[in-house]
């Protein structure tokens, strides 16, 4: 049933390349950019998830339990995360996904991502995040503070995003009313054309992320794992079996990022948007830097923005909400830094032009 895993991560994997779905441009577009084109169509992979998830509750098929919340450590690794996202150039997903790309850059963050996971999970800082972690406070959702029905956050959740989605739609057809598309000839015909030839929108790309993450659900409890998508857990697994050769460490959720990199591969090499690229040496340096927050702040706050942003936000915990907004503030302030502010400055230190009078 593992091999499950495999196949629902090749799915996420063609997916995120097709679609360019990127949580961290989601998240930098709002602060950059006044930009909602893939935020919104990201709260929609959540209500779309939301709702699932507590239907197949509803129906005895799944027990989700929702994580503990421990906010010094979701909010101190949610900030570490925005920051490292922002120097990988992509979060968790988006690094794998690139990674089947052929970007160097992505693969060395990734591997600087999974090895400190491990090291924060089960290596020598094991101790201090599991510390951290069990300074929980109250309930863990915001159905059980309000004592109602996960179908009340659910609901009223699923009805805001409804309503931003069709404000979102409506005012992207507003501008690009009277613009004329400029179409590139097809490679392909039929079904082969949809699939490779053409970019995917954010829309199509949200609602397939929501879907695929109710199908992991199912597949993961049918495989004996109660959880949905995840990325920084499997990620360090695979670090510690590499080490230890512990074959027990290779599960369903090991195989689900497995699968990313063969999907996004399988769908860049069908766009012929695969190829090896080598960044030069300080962008290597950043993403590896951006790799180690990653695994640190993920590891502390219970999980990236997969795990918590999409999975633990459509159970309503706090864990998931808290640590979203702490991840995008970490974005926001990693963004500032390092691309507005060295921007301003290099705009203040440029020469006035010089007025050369008319003949």
């Amino acid at each position: 049933m593992i091999l499950t895993g495999l196949l629902i991560g090749a799915a996420l994997g063609y997916v995120l390349q097709r679609s360019r779905f990127c949580v961290t441009g989601a998240f930098r577009d709002i602060y950059l950019s006044r930009s909602t084109r893939y935020f919104t169509p990201f709260l929609l992979a959540i209500a779309i998830q939301a709702v699932g998830v507590a239907a197949l509750t509803s129906a005895g098929v799944l027990s989700p339990e929702a994580a503990s919340f421990a906010p010094l450590a979701v909010i101190g690794g949610g900030l570490i995360f925005g920051v490292g996202i922002i120097l990988a150039g992509g979060c968790a997903t988006g690094t794998y996904y690139r990674a089947g790309e052929g970007l160097i850059g992505s693969w060395v963050a990734l591997i600087f991502y999974a090895l400190f996971a491990a090291v924060m999970k089960f290596g020598p800082l094991g101790g201090f995040t599991e510390a951290a972690r069990a300074r929980t406070v109250g309930s863990a959702t915001i159905q059980e503070t309000l004592g109602v029905s996960v179908w009340v956050p659910t609901v009223v959740f699923a009805g805001l995003v409804a309503a931003l989605v069709v404000w979102q739609v409506r005012r992207n057809a507003a501008r690009s009313a009277g613009r004329s598309a400029v179409s590139l000839p097809a490679r392909r015909t039929g079904i082969g054309h949809y699939l490779a030839d053409i970019p995917w929108s954010p829309w199509v790309g949200g609602v397939l992320l929501g879907l695929i993450a109710i199908l992991a659900w199912v597949a993961s409890t049918a495989a004996g794992r109660n959880g949905g998508l995840g990325i920084t857990t499997p990620s360090a697994k695979i670090v510690t079996f590499l080490s230890t050769g512990d074959v027990t460490l290779v599960d369903w959720s090991v195989m689900l990022v497995l699968g990313i990199l063969v999907g996004s591969f399988i769908a860049a090499k069908l766009a012929g948007e695969f190829r090896w690229r080598v960044p030069d040496a300080s962008t290597i340096l950043r993403s590896a830097g951006g790799g180690v927050a990653m695994g640190v702040g993920a590891a502390l706050a219970g999980g990236c923005t997969i795990g918590n942003s999409l999975v633990e936000t459509s159970l309503f915990s706090y864990q998931g909400w808290v640590s979203l907004i702490a991840i995008i503030l970490g974005t926001w302030g990693a963004a500032w830094f390092l691309l507005v502010r060295p921007q301003r400055a290099a705009a203040s230190n440029r020469p006035a032009p010089v007025l050369t009078p008319a003949a």
